[in-house]
């Protein structure tokens, strides 16, 4: 089943309940998509005038920031801007969304939405990314999605569609490059970069609860946890699991020239 619009924005404000446990456990993004995206955009972070829209707590931010990017974050949310605020308070965040950015045209040379496009509306957000970007620019979108190629990793997604009647196929479609730009204005390209990182499993738990399909269904949350702490005691009995994740990156080049 495809969530509906009310489902999808219930899930999108999730997030700021759980912020500071989505900061410390969610997974981060790892240096080969900063040099893909140097690679398709033909320009070097450092100095570009980055903005990193539906920022969250910053996770992409710093990383972008760290590669001397120059850095507006733009986030919708109370608690995650809190978040945000706390661990990068050098780096300018400005309320907002990418439906309706609140900048001004022609002003970026870079638009990134890390696990973020998802919650716009595409039909709004493509033609404000082209807006605001310079000509030539670029809009970046990337997701970490998990491994399903991995066995334990493959199971705990079945265990986690079934327990709360999610259609996987449906969430994964947001990574389309057709789902992504319904307007035709752009053309997308697609790479992957595959990473991993290695957690004990209280840390895999609590990223997994601070995934908006469990914020939003608390009251199944807790059980489901327990047999998952369950399953992975048994299968990594050391207490330490190897996340694998592919990070779907997609990329698009502004028009060449200002659109009236």
């Amino acid at each position: 089943m495809t969530p509906s619009r009310t489902d999808r924005l219930t899930r999108a404000h999730s997030f700021n309940a759980a912020a500071a446990r989505y900061a410390a456990n969610r997974p981060s993004y790892p240096p080969a998509l900063f040099d893909t995206i140097e690679e398709l955009t033909g320009r070097p972070l450092a100095g570009s005038r980055v903005v990193d829209v539906g920022a969250g707590t910053g996770m992409a931010t710093a990383r972008l920031h760290a590669r001397g990017a120059d850095v507006i974050a733009v986030e919708p949310g109370d608690g995650m801007a809190a978040e945000f605020r706390r661990t990068l308070p050098d780096v300018p965040l400005v309320r907002g969304d990418g439906n309706a950015l609140p900048l001004a045209g022609h002003s970026a040379d870079l638009l990134t939405y890390a696990q973020a496009w998802h919650w716009t509306d595409p039909a709004r957000a493509v033609p404000e990314a082209v807006r605001v970007l310079r000509p030539g620019g670029a809009l970046a979108l990337w997701w970490n999605t998990d491994a399903l190629d991995v066995p334990w990793i493959a199971e705990e997604a079945e265990r986690t569609a079934r327990h709360f009647g999610v259609n996987p196929a449906a969430e994964r479609r947001d990574t389309d490059a057709r789902a992504v730009d319904p307007t035709g204005l752009l053309r997308f390209t697609r790479r992957e970069i595959r990473w991993s990182r290695r957690v004990p499993i209280d840390t895999h738990l609590a990223n997994l609860a601070s995934h908006s399909v469990l914020l939003v269904h608390a009251d199944r949350a807790a059980a489901f946890l327990a047999e998952q702490r369950e399953h992975l005691t048994a299968a990594f009995p050391d207490g330490a699991v190897e996340e694998t994740y592919v990070v779907v990156l997609l990329l698009a080049t502004a028009p060449p020239t200002p659109t009236a």
